[in-house]
């Protein structure tokens, strides 16, 4: 519903105390059961991530975005809030950590927007301190609480414990426990589309959602102004084509960043050095973003045409950003998990080798000539070599020193992930082959 300019739509930011709750089940699990109710549904997640996204988009149906007052920005927050909302009955926001975790907290992104509150609980080893558990998230900041998604709920009997507990707080829904759980490794949630079964394990989990339907009625519709609206970007990449790697090794792109690229201007092609595909001819950009190279280093390291195309790019002088597992496949060599040792494309010095321990994590900004263009790292491998770092980027919000920005020619490579609509005008001057 439309009314003066605001859009009238149901939103709930899904939030927990802690990681570990099922924040991300149970989202996904909402939003695939009312997609088969006939709701139209649109997902988004607060905080820098790109693997539960690709489970959310399969859950609902439709492009998750990224919703953050840092990363993102208050003003790009409204402006996708306000693209949405006209053609949504329901708008689902997965909250990052714990509520109050972090520096803007999904705490911080509720109370600026005014949205809702549902609180996600491991119910499993807890009855009556349920209630004391949800009243302080509620308390604490304070936040306006919708209501409890009880997650692994024993029986009914264990579920109206949980109830009663709450008080003035209803039950929204439970999740019993799960016999099949979401599979999982070093970065997160294994990708959906690696996932044979993922669909009947959505649709199970949509169909045990137990709703309490007067919760959900009771539900009052947040206001959504209408009129943010999105800065126009200059089309300073027209007539560029920019040949974009994309498959199970190379996953990790923002939907924001294409479209980014798109509004600079840009036609973007699509290709996949796993199937050894060779950069295409009609390049005049690359683009490695993040994934998972230390899953696939044998072929990645077989693949004799990718490897000798993007070694001829580079050395024709192509612009080539590489982020994270893209600056990966392009050390000298790749070390996995088991330690096994695979050549790469070479085209900066150094080894990397995976390890158990986290290496990196948090969001950081890049201060360029052009501005700050801000994003994230999250990675479990370091990069050991003696090539002269070209920039450093800032921790945020400590102002710490971040991780390296390396220069090889036309090759731009760091364990930074960036969000380019932080700062169009540097992405179109990396993508140019600019000093940033």
């Amino acid at each position: 519903m439309v009314e003066r300019g605001h859009a009238q739509v149901k939103v709930l930011l899904v939030s927990a105390v802690a990681s570990g709750q099922g924040k991300t089940t149970v989202t996904a699990a909402l939003a695939r059961a009312l997609v088969k109710r006939g709701q139209r549904v649109r997902v988004f997640k607060c905080g820098p991530d790109f693997i539960d996204p690709m489970l959310l988009e399969r859950a609902s149906g439709a492009p998750v975005g990224s919703l953050d007052l840092w990363m993102v920005g208050l003003d790009q927050c409204r402006s996708q809030l306000a693209a949405m909302a006209p053609d949504t009955d329901v708008i689902l926001i997965e909250g990052v950590m714990g509520l109050y975790d972090g520096n803007p907290s999904s705490a911080d992104l509720a109370r600026t927007f005014g949205f809702p509150v549902m609180a996600v609980i491991d119910a499993s080893a807890m009855a009556q301190t349920a209630g004391a558990l949800v009243h302080g998230l509620r308390d604490y900041g304070p936040v306006d609480m919708a209501g409890v998604i009880a997650n692994r709920v024993a029986s009914p009997g264990h579920a109206t414990m949980v109830a009663a507990s709450l008080r003035d707080i209803p039950l929204f829904a439970t999740l019993p426990r799960q016999d099949k759980a979401l599979p999982e490794r070093h970065l997160g949630l294994v990708l959906p589309g690696e996932q044979a079964d993922i669909d009947l394990l959505l649709d199970t989990l949509a169909m045990q959602l137990d709703f309490d339907e007067a919760a959900w009625a009771a539900l009052r519709p947040s206001a959504i102004d209408l009129s943010a609206q999105a800065e126009p970007v200059a089309p300073l990449l027209a007539g560029k084509t920019i040949a974009i790697a994309r498959d199970a090794a190379f996953a990790f792109l923002y939907p924001a960043n294409l479209a980014t690229l798109r509004a600079l201007g840009a036609t973007l092609i699509f290709f996949s050095p796993l199937a050894n595909d060779a950069v295409p001819a009609d390049a005049d950009a690359v683009y490695l973003p993040g994934g998972y190279p230390e899953l696939h280093a044998q072929a990645l390291s077989d693949a004799a045409i990718w490897q000798q195309s993007i070694r001829a790019a580079h050395l024709a002088g192509l612009p080539i950003l590489a982020e994270c597992g893209g600056m990966m496949a392009l050390a000298e060599s790749l070390a996995d998990q088991s330690g096994a040792e695979w050549p790469m494309a070479a085209l900066l010095p150094g080894r990397v080798a995976m390890q158990k321990r986290l290496a990196g994590l948090g969001s950081q900004g890049w201060q360029t000539e052009y501005g700050v263009l801000r994003g994230h790292t999250f990675h479990y491998s370091t990069l050991a070599t003696s090539h002269p770092v070209h920039a450093q980027t800032i921790k945020h919000p400590s102002g710490a020193a971040g991780e390296s920005v390396y220069r090889a020619g036309s090759l731009t490579a760091s364990y930074f992930h960036a969000y380019f609509p932080s700062c169009p005008a540097a992405v179109a001057a990396l993508f140019s082959g600019s000093a940033v």
